[in-house]
């Protein structure tokens, strides 16, 4: 009787789930990325799907989360089909496993030598391609803790690494659910914001469809945000610093922990659900706020370069600036502003003048991140979880290189805040893979115009024309 009952008012819920698995199932083992109209409509009707489920069941917790369980899990045995990636984290685990450091040797240096010193190698460098594979890794060492990982389990099969690491991205996408519902309902936001992320076809996909590890980053980030809402800074120092040595994202947050340290205001867990009463609010005093924001860089650091430690040398040192170097200096990929102003150098000079842009547009996201840091003194954790999102929007604004998966971390963002534009970007930045649509992946950049139009014209209603008249504390 009471499954009947549940099946009637569950239908239309669970008709839009199963209509789901069988489009992700769709997605997962028959779609190539050059297929660009299967691509778009796949993706449109997931989205679409994706919004009227969070809309319709805003009150079941349990249900939603079930959902998301069940959509990542068709992915298990799938092969990543919009990204190469992969081929270079099982790459890496596997070199540090027989003994070598990956941050000093490049696959095209031994595949040109005609070794051959992990199992699979011709394949995995066939797979990451001539590009890939011709650069030193620059990806942390939690990253390579997770590709070290994926190579005890499955030191000979391609499929079977993709699923540990797929496995990996899957908890960390659930601890953010955990940890993210947690300081949702301390900052007395809707639960169901959390769902905007971790439900997202764009989530699922991007990170566990195609292994992307901005969700263990994201997993890190949250968590200690959390931490840091609940005054356990020590902790959330530590957790940080994972969340940095996972993506190097987060370095670009440091500063703006200053006014929350020295100039936050806060409250006794006993009136945390009355923020508005004024005597329960304290202020920390200047000298110890300085003191405690030392401490947190301090651990940061610490345990940074503690994790880096078993890579370090100076030729570590070298390799690594120069392949992070390389985003700035060399790749260019669905950019904005970028785009812009390589057209006016175009114009001026005749060539293409990406070393010096790609560098001066990066001095422009720190000296605004500085402004966001030292100029707006009043800070709580919304506030300061908005400076994130700004933050990072601002440097994919003026970046080079934007890849889809790149927009997790604002996403996760804005789910604290009142911000829905990330949440837009989220569905337009599939078009960008429209590039792969043709033999040798050049953009059109009409389609990239077409993406940023939507996403600036978002961006502007919100931020300087309606931004008064968002609900506290809506998504």
């Amino acid at each position: 009787m009471f499954n009947s009952i549940l099946f009637k008012t569950k239908k239309l819920p669970l008709l839009l789930v199963l209509i789901s698995a069988v489009l992700y199932s769709l997605f997962a083992y028959n779609l190539e990325r050059t297929a660009h109209l299967k691509l778009i409509v796949l993706y449109t009707a997931l989205f679409f799907i994706f919004y009227k489920l969070v809309q319709l069941n805003k009150d079941n917790f349990k249900f939603l989360a079930l959902a998301a369980f069940i959509f990542r899990a068709l992915f298990i045995l799938a092969i990543p089909n919009l990204s190469q990636d992969f081929y270079r984290f099982i790459w890496d685990g596997r070199i540090i496993l027989e003994g070598l450091n990956p941050y000093l040797y490049t696959p095209e240096l031994f595949i040109t030598n005609n070794q051959f010193p992990i199992a699979q190698a011709e394949e995995l460098y066939a797979g990451m391609g001539a590009l890939n594979g011709s650069h030193f890794t620059n990806y942390p060492p939690i990253n390579q803790l997770c590709f070290i990982i994926a190579g005890i389990f499955a030191n000979k099969s391609i499929v079977g690494a993709a699923m540990v690491l797929r496995l990996l991205i899957i908890a960390a996408d659930f601890g953010t659910l955990y940890f993210g519902k947690k300081l949702l309902e301390k900052l007395n936001l809707p639960v169901h914001n959390i769902f905007w992320f971790i439900l997202n076809p764009f989530i699922i996909i991007e990170l566990t469809g195609n292994l992307h590890f901005e969700g263990v980053m994201v997993f890190f980030l949250v968590w200690s945000l959390y931490l840091l809402h609940c005054n356990k800074w020590k902790w959330a120092a530590v957790v940080f610093a994972l969340s940095i040595t996972t993506k190097l994202v987060p370095l670009m947050f440091l500063p703006l922990f200053f006014w929350w340290f020295s100039k936050r205001n806060t409250t006794t867990n006993q009136t945390e659900l009355s923020l508005n009463n004024i005597k329960d609010k304290k202020q920390v005093p200047i000298f110890e706020g300085i003191t405690k924001l030392v401490a947190f860089y301090s651990i940061i650091i610490l345990t940074t370069l503690l994790l880096f430690t078993p890579f370090f040398s100076t030729q570590f040192i070298n390799n690594y600036s120069k392949t992070v170097g390389l985003w700035f200096g060399n790749f260019e990929f669905n950019a904005s502003i970028y785009y812009i102003a390589r057209e006016i150098g175009y114009r001026f000079r005749g060539y293409n003048e990406i070393a010096i842009i790609g560098k001066a547009l990066p001095v422009i996201t720190v000296l605004y991140i500085l402004f966001l840091s030292f100029f707006r003194k009043k800070i709580d954790t919304k506030k300061l979880i908005t400076a994130m999102l700004f933050s990072f929007t601002v440097y994919l604004f003026l970046s080079t290189t934007v890849h889809p998966w790149y927009i997790a971390t604002i996403l996760i963002l804005s789910v604290f805040t009142n911000y829905k534009f990330p949440l837009i970007w989220s569905f337009i930045v599939i078009i960008s893979y429209l590039a792969y649509a043709n033999a040798d992946n050049t953009e059109n950049l009409w389609v990239i115009g077409l993406e940023y139009m939507v996403v600036f014209s978002v961006f502007i209603w919100e931020v300087f024309i309606t931004k008064k008249r968002l609900p506290k504390g809506s998504l």
